[in-house]
């Protein structure tokens, strides 16, 4: 069939499973977990070939959005990027993704995708997509079983049904993550994973969430409907979306509609929805040990480290995590997921900014990080990207010195536009009003001293910003 598939990736999840690599405003989708992508990145390119698959949706939140144009750029793709104005979990995004879809071809299919998600055969996934594509254009809303690798409890389960095609079976019922002997059962018994990617003609889809639950339909249409455009990006409508229930699709609709069919999949899928998970993915020794960054192990079996920086050494120890990055270190027992949660759960009512952000911010024209910090002064590493420049701003209580250490800087204090070349230095009086930006071909670096009384982000009175940020 001549049918296009609509990718409509997920990408609006925190992730604190995976912390402290993963944080709320640089969740895992965003890592370079297993190589030089993003599982983002990889996801959008298992859906690239545009012989079966349309121009990708990708819905997010405003705090990505910058991310996801950068991850993108990195790869040579477009998308068009939905905004939710709040979480409202899988339900109102999918359905939201749907009827935008639905507003470019009312006959679209579309396949959801988590953007957060390992697929280490992509030709067997995109095999699946094509022998799904039919059931889907005739009605069904298609869900990807996985063939259980082993008896996991970190996952739902799906009973297949009656044949329709092929390979497609209709779903017989959903089950919720059971304990190892059900799981084993479940496993004798034919079941798959749930992976929680599904593809569906918009329309149906839409119809049959309307069944269970109209106003929230109406609230995403709504939502759709009086939508923004800001610097390229969708913007949702905050009172209607924020009117539509927070729920996920499986306890929506899939749960509940007659429509549902299924396609057997085997094609190395993962949630990555632990530590352990990024280590049963990961290259291991003979030890079974796993490192991303510099590990030594001495006398240590089956543990997984990833560091950022510091080298990690392990002794006599077996079965352990342990992520260390600038701020933080976590070691952990390797399978107990449920423990990270609570202890992040801990953590955000005790030090919450190590949940939130890392010690590197990432903004839309670079990052910067904290180097140093007194009562009186703060130091901080700066790049920005070719192109990019800071807003136009001034700060009431401190001074700037900037002092560039790699590229060009052009800087604007007051009513002086200056060059700044490697070597050279500029200083910025409180008060004055100065911008930054990098006219250059390569990434811009600069080390910044900061004097004065405050230091907090919201002493930063932005004049004019290319972000339009507040």
């Amino acid at each position: 069939m001549d049918t296009r598939i609509v990718p409509l990736i997920m990408c609006g999840g925190a992730g604190t499973r995976l912390w402290p690599a993963s944080r709320e405003v640089h969740p895992k989708q965003f890592l370079r977990l297993f190589g030089t992508h993003s599982t983002f990145q990889d996801t959008l390119m298992r859906v690239s070939d545009r012989t079966l698959f349309e121009r990708p949706i990708v819905i997010t939140n405003a705090a990505y959005r910058f991310m996801v144009l950068e991850q993108l750029a990195e790869i040579g793709l477009e998308a068009d990027v939905l905004l939710e104005p709040a979480r409202r979990d899988s339900g109102p995004a999918i359905a939201a993704g749907a009827t935008f879809a639905q507003g470019r071809d009312n006959g679209a299919i579309v396949l959801a995708l988590a953007a957060d998600h390992v697929v280490r055969d992509a030709p067997a996934f995109v095999a699946a997509c094509r022998q799904g594509l039919a059931a889907a254009a005739e009605g069904r809303i298609v869900t990807f079983g996985v063939q259980p690798e082993r008896p996991a409890t970190e996952y739902g389960y799906i009973s297949p049904g009656d044949a329709i095609a092929g390979d497609v079976r209709a779903v017989a019922k959903f089950v919720e993550k059971p304990d190892p002997a059900t799981a084993a059962a479940y496993i004798k018994a034919g079941y798959l994973w749930n992976s929680g990617n599904f593809m569906f003609r918009a329309s149906v889809l839409l119809d049959e969430y309307r069944k269970v639950d109209a106003q929230s339909i109406e609230a995403v249409a709504a939502a759709v409907g009086k939508a923004g455009r800001d610097l390229g990006f969708v913007t949702l409508d905050p009172q209607a979306f924020g009117s539509a229930k927070a729920i996920s699709i499986d306890y929506a609709v899939m749960e509940k509609t007659s429509l549902a069919a299924v396609v057997p999949v085997s094609c190395g899928w993962s949630d990555v929805g632990s530590w352990h998970a990024v280590w049963e993915l990961s290259k291991k020794d003979e030890q079974g040990n796993a490192a991303h960054g510099t590990a030594v192990f001495e006398d240590s079996r089956n543990c997984n480290v990833s560091t950022d920086r510091a080298l990690v050494a392990l002794e006599g120890v077996d079965d352990l995590v342990v992520v260390a990055t600038q701020d933080a270190v976590l070691v952990s027992r390797q399978k107990d997921a449920n423990g990270l949660k609570r202890l992040v759960a801990r953590l955000k009512t005790v030090a919450p900014q190590v949940t939130e952000d890392h010690i590197r911010v990432h903004r839309p024209w670079g990052s910067y990080q904290s180097v140093d910090n007194g009562d009186r002064h703060q130091v901080k590493r700066i790049i920005v990207k070719p192109g990019g420049r800071l807003s136009l701003q001034k700060h009431h209580h401190r001074a700037e010195h900037w002092i560039v250490v790699r590229g060009t800087a052009q800087v604007t204090v007051n009513e002086l536009v200056k060059t700044v070349h490697e070597n050279e230095s500029v200083y910025i009086p409180i008060g004055a009003v100065h911008r930054l930006e990098n006219p250059g071909k390569i990434q811009l670096e600069l080390i910044e001293v900061q004097t004065g009384s405050y230091f907090g982000e919201d002493d930063i009175i932005r004049i004019e910003d290319d972000y339009r940020r507040q």
